[in-house]
């Protein structure tokens, strides 16, 4: 039995088969202009096995869609995955695999240096209470300690 293609990409993923912590090429809009916005999906823990917590999750969100962007002018989004295992990272007209892991690897850097984080506060951020920048630095050293791992997405 041929199992019916979903519409989203990572719905069509064997989340049995891959290996955590990973990056890899998501998938590829090309508009009308020609400019192509590549996603890629940055898994951080074991799909069904660990998540993140939620305010860990949320300072990691700010600390790298703030701090990527001192490493690339490329960089549309970074958005966290509901199931709160890893984030999706947009980027226009950026296909170089190497260096979006060095950007995640300059970014992660940044996030472990960093001393506040960015927009937390009710006027910036829709729930300024949820944070935890030692839970983002945790989550950030622990990926970057597996960060030899990172190409190898299926287990």
């Amino acid at each position: 039995m041929t199992e019916k293609r979903m519409n989203v990409e990572s719905f069509n993923l064997d989340h049995t088969k891959v290996k955590a912590p990973y990056v890899r090429l998501a998938d590829i809009k090309e508009g009308l202009n020609g400019d192509r916005i590549h996603k890629y999906d940055l898994r951080i823990c074991q799909p069904n096995k660990e998540h993140m917590e939620m305010p860990a999750l949320h300072s990691l969100e700010h600390l790298m869609a703030e701090l990527s962007r001192n490493h690339s002018d490329k960089v549309v989004d970074i958005s966290p995955m509901g199931c709160q295992t890893g984030f999706y990272i947009a980027m226009i007209n950026h296909d170089d695999y190497d260096d979006v892991l060095k950007i995640i690897e300059q970014t992660l850097q940044d996030v472990l240096e960093a001393t506040e984080v960015p927009a937390c506060n009710e006027v910036q951020c829709g729930w300024a209470a949820s944070h935890s920048l030692e839970g983002a630095q945790e989550l950030a050293r622990n990926l970057l300690a597996k960060r030899n791992e990172w190409t190898e997405v299926f287990a």
